[in-house]
């Protein structure tokens, strides 16, 4: 058995059967882990979902902004962008039932106690246990009946930093921006929900999430994570895997072996 995470896909349909192909990935045999954003963008959501959804227990994901977007856009929430290219997956007859099964998923899970997955990052000042009970409190009000709820109050950059006095919606919006939509913080710890260039190109009163020491995780976890593909699958340490490289921008999809290590990418 070979356990395998993959980056953004972003509704790229044969960009992820090609690379699957590529590893001779087994349904039953193997296990697929997504870091998040697996709709949107791409040309084909619908075809993404169903598949990722046929392979039953072989496949695992969290669930990135994205996912979230798609999903208040599914109750009228919101209206879609063009860009999204989402038109044929609202329309399709099982849309209630891919909705259903995409909203069953966390914002962070726990591979092993050395690895962690999330689709943005970890925030700075979180462990990854106080990451994980963070997510079971949003993963529980969208797997309940007051999800819609959830839906409705998410949208906004605020409030901007961390307390653990926050509660309600701004709890909840706070915890769904640091986990799906991060990239850059400041000095303060204050989210930048703007910037979304490689670091090298931001203001310098800009660190990458990453690049902020976290005395709360300990030297032997791993963070992987998607979101962010002007970084290109480089961070300064090999603690942060990060694994959108851009596919649906023209460059890469990619995955990585969690057996050896290996990372294994295509070319769109």
């Amino acid at each position: 058995m070979a356990s395998y995470v993959i980056g953004d896909i972003q509704g790229c349909y044969a960009g992820l059967r090609r690379l699957l192909d590529s590893i001779s990935f087994e349904p039953g045999r193997d296990n697929l882990y997504a870091v998040g954003d697996l709709i949107a963008r791409g040309e084909d959501s619908l075809s993404t979902l169903r598949y990722l959804r046929s392979l039953g227990s072989s496949f695992y994901s969290v669930l990135g902004n994205h996912d979230l977007h798609f999903l208040a856009v599914s109750q009228g929430i919101k209206n879609p962008k063009r860009s999204d290219n989402l038109e044929p997956l609202i329309k399709a007859p099982d849309m209630a039932a891919l909705t259903d099964w995409l909203r069953q998923w966390p914002l962070a899970m726990a591979l092993d106690a050395q690895h962690t997955m999330v689709h943005a990052g970890l925030y700075p000042g979180w462990s990854t246990t106080q990451l994980i009970a963070y997510s079971k409190e949003i993963s529980d009000e969208l797997k309940s009946v007051k999800w819609r709820q959830l839906l409705e109050n998410m949208y906004g950059d605020g409030p901007p930093k961390w307390n653990q006095k926050l509660s309600g919606k701004q709890r909840q919006r706070f915890i769904i921006n640091a986990t799906t939509r991060m990239r850059f913080v400041r000095p303060s710890l204050a989210l930048n929900l703007t910037e979304k260039s490689a670091p090298k190109d931001a203001p310098t009163s800009l660190r990458p999430w990453f690049d902020v020491s976290n005395q709360q995780l300990q030297a032997n976890e791993t963070i992987l994570f998607g979101h962010w593909a002007a970084l290109q699958g480089k961070t300064s340490s090999a603690q942060f895997i990060a694994l959108d490289t851009g596919y649906v921008w023209g460059n890469t999809m990619t995955l990585w072996h969690k057996e050896s290590g290996e990372y294994i990418s295509v070319s769109a």
